[in-house]
């Protein structure tokens, strides 16, 4: 099938193509920046078209020769006249597809209440779906609970509320019950959407296996991330608007997006129907559960990798997984120190020192420091600094290296390790040895820092004063002592 993806930069957008390209389908986008496409992987097999949905001339010409559309858009970020944007996008894009004969809509919008006022925000969602049901052409209009996978706004607050709060004061909506859905149950059903008959022209509200309060999807995840279970006080006081100034002042989620969608927390968001097994058969296994989604979600269903990346997958990757479009608040919080160093030896004597670190070789800087920090670890249960090495030359994957193992390594280029050190969160250091072009090498070294909870946020700003000092003196210490022993010792070109 020919099928029109609008929405493409978006968090479910960018995960659909790439399946729908798997299942065989020729792809266009339309997007109003391509330049956000340009490190997606998938973006060479698609029919890149720019765009904008307020502009009928541009829906008008994607949709043309389309058998399918997926409209896949929300205008939160845009401010107060949300609702108006997605109204005119939404009767656009209905009169473009019955102009252009498409056979089919497939729309993504919300589960909500059945009765009763809605929040702006879902009462935008379901009004788009009225007009695209009301279009002529046959639309399946999904309302889907909670998704949850890395990238999703409502999935990225419950996880920085949870990771940054010990304690949360919260409105009385934490109490309200909410089925949340697996962001690769959601795109299993949009795939399959666009093969549906012709006469299906109706919504269905699709939502994952468990029914949760919001205080419980909070305190699951804090399991799960392996944190403590959250106290949590439900305040009448605090309205949609004051909790969501707080959730923008502890969160990284834009005010924009905050706002309508904690006031959509207001209301019970639960499945009135499933449908739509009548025409789309549950996913093998059944459909994903909240803490699987959850586990899926921080990486914790793959090991060893230091960053859940979608590089390391097919072309559709782990649809938990994040991808270069997604926003820079998605995503677990991350500290990085990277520091890059040009050294007058060649790569192969400059790789010749990182890979002997460690051990009898020290860690080329401040040996004191390295040392405090061994005997502190040991103190409180961990395995200490002098672990030393397995060989005092060559590392392989899995050697012990003082408090770190060797988690990756391209020999003569690139060396990653895992501390096994005591913190409060995930700690790596990464050093790399390449050619310079203008002769010699360059050395750049990362330390990598994934905090767990308030405790892990705090210990890296606690030793950020000594980043400066250590880090650097590392970087400098390495690069000096393989320029010396380029000196001493001539390296073979072969």
């Amino acid at each position: 099938m020919r099928i029109l993806v609008t929405g493409a930069t978006g968090y479910i957008g960018g995960r659909l193509v790439p399946r729908l390209l798997e299942a065989g389908h020729s792809v266009r986008v339309l997007v109003r920046n391509p330049d956000r496409l340009a490190e997606v992987p998938w973006s060479p097999d698609v029919d890149i078209v720019k765009g904008d949905l307020t502009d009928r001339a541009s829906i008008a010409a994607a949709a043309e020769g389309m058998d399918v559309i997926y409209y896949l858009v929300h205008a939160m970020a845009s401010g107060r006249d949300f609702e108006k944007v997605e109204l005119r996008s939404a009767k656009y894009t209905a009169a473009a597809a019955a102009a252009a004969g498409v056979k089919r809509i497939v729309y993504l919008g919300g589960l909500h209440p059945r009765e009763g006022a809605l929040s702006p925000h879902l009462r935008s969602r379901a009004a788009v779906g009225r007009i695209l049901l009301g279009s002529g052409v046959p639309t399946v209009a999904f309302q889907a609970g909670t998704v949850i996978g890395s990238g999703s706004a409502s999935f990225e607050m419950i996880r920085h509320l949870s990771e940054v709060l010990p304690y949360m004061p919260a409105p009385k909506w934490v109490r309200n019950f909410i089925q949340p859905i697996a962001v690769r149950d959601v795109l299993y059903y949009l795939v399959q959407a666009a093969e549906l008959p012709g006469d299906v022209n109706r919504t269905f509200d699709i939502g994952g296996p468990d029914v949760l309060r919001y205080g419980q999807m909070m305190n699951g995840y804090a399991v799960e991330a392996g944190l403590r279970q959250r106290p949590i006080a439900s305040l009448p006081v605090l309205t949609p608007w004051l909790a969501s100034q707080w959730v923008n002042l502890v969160t990284p989620i834009p005010r924009a997006l905050a706002v309508p969608i904690i006031a959509s927390l207001q209301y019970d968001c639960v499945v009135n129907e499933h449908d739509i097994q009548r025409y789309i058969p549950d996913p093998d296994g059944g459909l994903t559960g909240y803490r699987t989604s959850v586990r899926l979600a921080l990486g914790k269903m793959r090991a060893g990798e230091v960053e859940t990346s979608w590089q390391n997958s097919s072309i559709a990757g782990a649809p938990s997984d994040l991808l270069p479009s997604d926003p820079d608040w998605s995503g677990h919080t991350v500290y990085t120190d990277l520091r890059t160093q040009h050294s007058d030896a060649p790569a192969p004597q400059l790789w010749s020192v990182i890979e002997g670190i460690g051990g009898d070789n020290g860690w080329y800087s401040f040996p004191l420091a390295w040392a405090a920090r061994g005997w502190m670890d040991k103190l409180v249960g961990g395995v200490g600094l002098r672990r030393g090495r397995r060989d005092a030359k060559r590392l392989k994957v899995g050697d012990a290296l003082d408090f770190w193992r060797v988690e990756q390594i391209d020999r003569g280029r690139f060396l990653r390790l895992r501390a096994e050190m005591k913190v409060p969160g995930g700690a790596w250091l990464e050093m790399t040895a390449e050619d310079d072009p203008n002769g010699g090498s360059t050395y750049r070294q990362r330390a990598v820092f994934f905090p767990a909870g308030l405790a892990g946020r705090l210990y890296w700003y606690s030793i950020l004063p000594f980043h400066g000092v250590i880090f650097s003196g590392m970087a400098n210490r390495i690069t000096q002592t393989a320029v010396a022993a380029t000196a001493d010792t001539p390296v073979s070109a072969a």
